[in-house]
């Protein structure tokens, strides 16, 4: 059985990273984006950033222009953008896609750990995206692709995916208790 630590991303400068760099942490793996509805979930990664890496949590950032393409620009323009509108300080990876013939095999390997975790029912925007989902696939919910930006994957410090957050999911809460549980 593989772990995370079997895999190489891109940076933002495109050079190649292994993840064997985090053993030993607590990962939060996230696909973002910075025109979308959720992109202030930024300012609560940061948050969680701040408060827990000295206790071992790393937050790996991988922007992918899948979803709306709400996430365009270069990376060093996304990264411009994050840096300067939510203080951005955890790690920021090249863009990537996360689902179809060219998604990355960090995430192919991801969804093959964690299937969709399904959205939070009293979240404003779980009726719209799932409107927006339904329309484009009537079986939508029964995969494990991801299915909009922000989507969380906790990792333990062994390499191995522990829960799956869909975007819905509160990050200072949900998130961050899991990720204190793992601490």
């Amino acid at each position: 059985m593989s772990t995370i630590y079997d895999f190489t991303v891109k940076d933002r400068e495109g050079g190649d990273v292994s993840l064997e760099t985090y053993r030993g942490k607590v990962l939060l793996v996230v696909n973002t984006a910075t025109e979308c509805g959720f992109t202030p979930t930024y300012a609560d990664l940061q948050k969680l950033y701040e408060e827990l890496a000295d206790k071992g949590l790393e937050i790996l950032d991988f922007p992918c222009n899948q979803f709306g393409n709400q996430a365009p620009g270069t990376a060093d323009e996304i990264h411009a953008f994050c840096t300067g509108r939510f203080g951005v300080t955890f790690p920021q990876f090249g863009k990537i896609d996360v689902n179809g013939d060219d998604e990355s095999p960090l995430y192919a390997w991801l969804k093959s750990q964690r299937g969709f975790a399904g959205f939070d029912p009293s979240h404003k925007i779980t009726p719209i995206l799932e409107d927006i989902l339904s329309k484009a696939d009537p079986n939508w919910n029964q995969s494990s692709d991801i299915k909009w930006n922000f989507t969380k994957f906790l990792v333990d410090r062994e390499g191995n995916v522990v829960a799956r957050f869909e975007p819905t999911a509160d990050t200072g809460t949900v998130v961050r208790a899991a990720v204190e549980e793992l601490l």
